[in-house]
Parts: structure tokens; sequence; C-alpha cells
């Protein structure tokens, strides 16, 4: 029972009426007749079979992350972000074989009902059919802090945001943003431990709305999450074409930088299997550090880089007279604020608050690693430590970045040396590690819209089968050929940052975790002694329906934390609100200016054109 569901009434509350069981294998994947009830039924009993299983030692993090599959599992840290089947190892391969040697029998002794997997054409049992779903679940906590952690574009915009914000209001926000992040990850961990289950399981952000509020916030989540994706996409080649430019000097047309950059995307995007973006993830954190390490060098032994300060640095966002020079061709000193840099200049801030948001943005694919771990409530131990990785690297940095360079830190901090071999030297990891970065959103990008919205609606054939493979293949260069025109159109890295963390990130990190909590505890503790779902009949007993159970599962227990999450999720919008308001804003200054279209060959960072 969805939150519509639980308004119109769901199914017959009768329990004597005679009814025809479905088992959950026979299910369609969204089907509305499953209750509320029911995914709280099941969910119980795996989270009851997790618990009674032997624990198994698994290694260290790069064995997790990097052991190849066997024929019957998945190898530890090997995530499916779109609930696709795996493509290699998968259940389907070890249920056929089960199949044949050792069909089992239910409790009457009778041969259990079989069904037909679709891209096997093999019969399977129910219970062969659970074993297959738990075959999935191998991952463990370790592996899912690694991707946690690995799931950041790197911290070169956070000497900026404390710039445009100054010392203490910047480092409060990204405090508050990363214990938030940290929150929003708990209530999902929460939804997902008392939903999900091997018979009906769990798979991305948008089946978590589903299951507590129907099949329309299922279709918004999951727009969001592809528009995100295909934004974060953008947004690296936006990163990574200025950073060619820069490197050639402007020697080469910043349209074909930009064409090189997407050429590259296609081959990369030509690896299905999340699995082998494992080693490449592994090179573009390396990558990411030493550009960190490098620049802080850089940075404490030689002047910003003065000349592109008016292009995106604090100061021009906030104040353009801290970067202007005199008649003498002097800048100013650097410096910096303790306070609000300028407390009139409400775009200027509100932009740098998003650039903190666009740091703790991985909360949209929380879900997909809880559901390839083996013990999902492990989960919380991986997400914090993870948030508190992130959050201690990003400050420590962005506070150095800022206190040498003051007004005059960058957008990518990175490009605001003033030593061309360093810049350069910086430029081309990141472009590497930018590489994998978008060739991984990409890919997750291509299988929820593949699996969204051309499996579901269009019935194409599964990745797993030849013909699917060779349409995923199809798909990539015209996916980041819309990456590109968005790229090219909006060069603007600054403002492009504010509206991805405007309209998509604030919403998956702070928006709808409090409001998918708040629709699952509303109906959970609605549930009253001898309603629920009944196994033996299928039914779900409901004495009652419609806004009065919902009100009354609302103040049944701790009404108070329900009150606060109604708090929470109205100020994510609100700030989602500003956000977007001073986003737009910004971008209509950029394209004042008349070499932002990137469509020709002058790059937005060469002044001299």
């Amino acid at each position: 029972m969805s939150l519509p569901d639980a308004i119109d009434g769901g199914k017959p509350s009768n329990p004597d009426r005679p009814t025809t069981w479905i088992s959950p294998m026979n299910r369609k994947l969204y089907d509305s007749s499953v209750t509320f009830e029911e995914y709280l039924h099941y969910a119980k009993r795996t989270r009851a079979e997790e618990e009674a299983e032997q624990h198994i030692p698994q290694g260290g993090i790069l064995q997790q992350v990097f052991r190849r599959s066997s024929v019957t599992s998945e190898a530890p840290g090997t995530f499916h972000h779109t609930g696709v089947s795996p493509e290699e190892g998968s259940p389907g391969e070890k249920t056929e074989k089960e199949a044949a040697a050792a069909p089992d029998a239910d409790k009457d002794g009778n041969q259990p009902r079989r069904r037909s997997i679709l891209s096997r054409h093999s019969l399977i049992t129910e219970q062969e059919w659970r074993n297959a779903a738990r075959a999935l679940r191998t991952a463990t906590w370790g592996a899912g802090f690694y991707l946690i952690t690995t799931d950041i574009l790197g911290p070169y915009g956070v000497g900026f945001a404390l710039g445009t914000l100054g010392w203490g209001p910047g480092i409060a926000l990204y405090t508050v943003f990363a214990f938030m992040a940290g929150y929003s990850g708990y209530l999902l961990w929460q939804v997902y431990l008392g939903l999900d289950s091997y018979e009906f399981p769990l798979r991305n952000y948008g089946d978590l709305a589903y299951r507590t509020m129907g099949n329309g916030a299922r279709y918004v989540v999951n727009f969001l999450q592809s528009v995100q994706l295909l934004l974060i996409c953008g947004q690296v080649i936006i990163q990574n074409g200025q950073g060619i430019s820069q490197t050639s000097r402007f020697r080469l047309c910043y349209a074909v930088c930009i064409i090189i950059f997407v050429i590259a995307g296609f081959l990369m995007g030509q690896v299905r299997t999340l699995r082998n973006f494992g080693i490449f993830s592994m090179i573009a954190v390396g990558f990411n550090l030493m550009v960190i390490f490098i620049s802080m060098g850089v940075m404490a032994h030689s002047p910003p880089n003065y000349s592109i300060s008016v292009l995106g640095s604090a100061g021009s966002a906030v104040d353009p007279a801290s970067i202007t020079p005199d008649a003498k061709g002097n800048y100013p000193p650097i410096k910096h604020y303790g306070g609000m840099p300028d407390s009139s200049n409400f775009v200027g801030a509100i932009n740098g608050l998003m650039s903190g948001v666009f740091a703790y943005g991985g909360a949209q694919i929380f879900v997909e690693i809880m559901a390839e771990m083996k013990r999902p409530w492990d989960f919380i131990k991986a997400m914090w430590l993870a948030q508190f990785f992130i959050y201690s690297v990003y400050l420590i940095y962005g506070c150095y970045v800022y206190h040498f360079q003051g007004q005059y830190s960058y957008t990518i901090s990175y490009m605001g040396l003033s030593v061309y071999g360093f810049q350069a030297a910086c430029d081309m990891m990141v472009v590497i590690s930018g590489l994998i970065a978008a060739g991984l959103y990409g890919n997750i990008g291509i299988k929820v819209l593949y699996n969204q919205v051309l499996q579901e609606i269009f019935n194409a054939p599964p990745l797993t089968s030849k013909s699917g493979k060779w349409l995923f293949g199809s798909i990539v260069p015209v996916y980041w050929s819309i990456a590109f025109v968005v790229a090219a159109a909006i060069p603007d890295y600054f403002g492009f940052v504010s509206v991805i963390a405007a309209f998509c990130i604030v919403q998956f990190s702070y928006s709808f975790p409090p409001i998918i909590h708040l629709a699952y505890t509303m109906q959970k503790n609605a549930i009253r002694g001898g309603e629920g779902f009944d196994e033996t009949t299928g039914e779900t007993r409901r004495n009652d329906h419609g806004i009065k159970r919902l009100f009354r599962g609302f103040f049944a227990d701790k009404w108070y934390i329900n009150v606060w999450h109604i708090i929470h999720a109205g100020g994510a919008l609100a700030t989602a609100g500003l956000g977007a308001y001073a986003a737009v804003e910004g971008m209509i200054e950029a394209f004042k200016i008349p070499q932002v279209n990137a469509f020709t060959c002058t790059s937005p960072l060469n002044l001299n054109a």
C-alpha cells in the first residue's frame, strides 16, 4: 500500500473472502496490487534470515572491490546502480544448475510452482528464486565505504565556496550539510530495511518512492535522477574542456577541446558493467589526490592566477572591486573574511552555498549500494565513516586554498595556479579522472534510462542479451552528444554547478529522504493489532483507510520526529528554491559575456581573445 493506496483503501480488508494467492516471484516488477503491509511482511522475514546467517570473513577492501565473481555470485563491491541484472555470474546461471540438480519440494511434499526466466528460458523453484536474489547481496560495508568515497568528483570548489561565504559561515554550513547528508542517509537506510526483501528487492531510489508514495513519486524521482546524471556528465565535460583549452594555451579551438573529451567518452561509455569501472575508479582517486597535493604545494609558493580571477573567483562573485587591478596593473592583496564578504550580494552567497551542497551529492546512489550488501544494516557504518572522510578532505583542502588565495580562489582550484607547468599537469590528470567519472555517471544514467523507459515502456531486450548490449552501445554516443550540447551551451562552470545542486542534488540529499521516511512512518504506525498481511491467503487486513488512517499513523509514535521531518523537508525545498533563483540570475550574468558561447573557438578562460 503506497500513500495513494492508503487514502483510497487499497485491497479489500475482508480476510474471509476467497482469494487467489500469487507468489511474489510471479508479480510484475511494479505491481500496484502489492500492499505496503506485504512489503513489510517479507522485509521482516528477510532481515531475520540475514541476522541468522553465519558471518564469513571477506578480506580487505581491495579484495572486496576487485575480486572477480564466481559462477554462483557477484564479487563483493560489484554494484548495479539501476537494478539491471548482472551481466556476468548472474543468479540465472546458478539457479539453472540447481534446478536441474535438486528441485525442492514444498512443506506439503508437493512439487513447487515454477516459472520461466525470460533471459535464460529455464524453470526454477521459488526457493531457488529467493536464493538467486540472495546471491546478488555479497558486498561488505568496506566495499560500500569505498564506493561512497570514490563518488566524489573532487573538492576543487570548496575554496571558492568559503570565499563567497567567509570563514565562519562557510565552515559552519559545510559542517551542517555534512551532518544532514549523513542524517538523510540514515533515514534512507531505515526505510530500506523496512521495505526490502528477497521477494521484493529494492534496487534504486525510485523504488523507495514507489513503495511509500506510488507510481507518480517514482516517475518524479527517476526523471530527476536521470536529469542529474546527465547534467553531472555535462558538468565534467565543461570542467575538462576548459582544462584542455587551458593546457593548450588556447591554441586549440575550445569547441574542439570539448569534442575531444566527448569522443573519449564514447569509448569509455562502452563499458557496460560497473565492475569494470573498479580499477578505473582507483586510478581516478589516485589522480585526484595528486592534484590536491600538487596544488597545495604550488599555492604555498606562488601567487594566484590573477588573470582569470574575473571569470570565476570568489571575488568576482561577491565583490568585483576586490580583484580589479589599479591603474598600474597591480592587483589588490589577498584578503579573507570572517563573516559574509558582502551581505548585500545575495546571489553570490547562495551560489557559494550551492557549491557546498554539491559536495554531498552521493545520496542518490545509497539505495543502489545497500541493494548489493550482504548485511545492509552495516551500511550505516560505511556511510557515516565515508561522510566523515569526505567532510575532512573537503574542508581541509578548501581552507588551505582559501588561506593562500583568498578572494582569488577559483571555482576550479587547480586552474587558479599561476605556474603553467603545474597547472597543465593538474589539468591533464583531472582530464583522465574526469573521463572516468563522466563514464561512470554516464553508465548509470544510461542504465536508468534503459531500465525505466526503454524496457518498461518500449519492451526493449534485457541488457544481458546480445541485442540489449548492442542497443546499449548505440545509446552511448547519443547520450554523450546530448551532454555535449548542454556543456557547449552552458560553459559557465560556476553557474552550472549551482543549477545541478539546486534542482537535483538538494532533492536527493536533503528533500526526498525526510519525505519518504515520513510517508513510510505514517503507514507503518497506522497498522493496528489484527491488521497486516496474511501470507496464507494473500489478503491484507485493514480496518480503515483514508486520511483518518494517515493522521493516526502520524501521531501514533514519536509524532515530534514527524514534525521535524516536515520542517527538514520544507527547509531543504526552500534552500533549493533560493539556489535555483541564484543559479538562474548567475547564468543570466554569465551569458552577458560574449565569449561564453562555446560553440565558437573562443575559450571562456581566454581573456585576450
